[in-house]
């Protein structure tokens, strides 16, 4: 199945919780974060299969139309791996988004007893 990027951006903190709730509720999707733009304006970031993002993008709005005010909302079917890691945060490499990064020293985990130090015969 396909992913999807849905986002919800409310003005109120409790008009976002009540959409991340019925987000979660209404379909199979995972809440990715909530970002705090400005004093009042919150945005709800969730992902899932992009029938699923629809259906809680559509049930977050109505919810959270009932305890604030919705300011916008978008559904990214497919979304491209660079916009995936600009939505999930500036710490995000596009390797960790993949679920693949390499070490850049060819270690592998577990390879190096921790506290060791190499030392030079004297």
């Amino acid at each position: 199945m396909s992913k999807a990027l849905g986002m919800i951006e409310t003005r109120g903190l409790i008009a976002s919780i009540e959409a991340a709730d019925a987000m979660v509720k209404a379909a199979d999707v995972t809440l990715l974060r909530q970002e705090k733009a400005d004093a009042a304006l919150v945005t709800i970031v969730v992902e899932g299969d992009v029938s699923a993002v629809f259906a809680a993008v559509e049930a977050g709005r109505e919810a959270a139309n009932r305890f604030g005010t919705v300011i916008s909302h978008l559904v990214i079917p497919h979304p491209d791996i660079e916009t995936k890691a600009l939505i999930q945060g500036a710490n995000k490499t596009i390797e960790d988004i993949e679920g693949h990064k390499e070490k850049s020293d060819g270690e592998t985990e577990g390879n190096k007893a921790e506290g060791t130090e190499e030392t030079k015969p004297t």
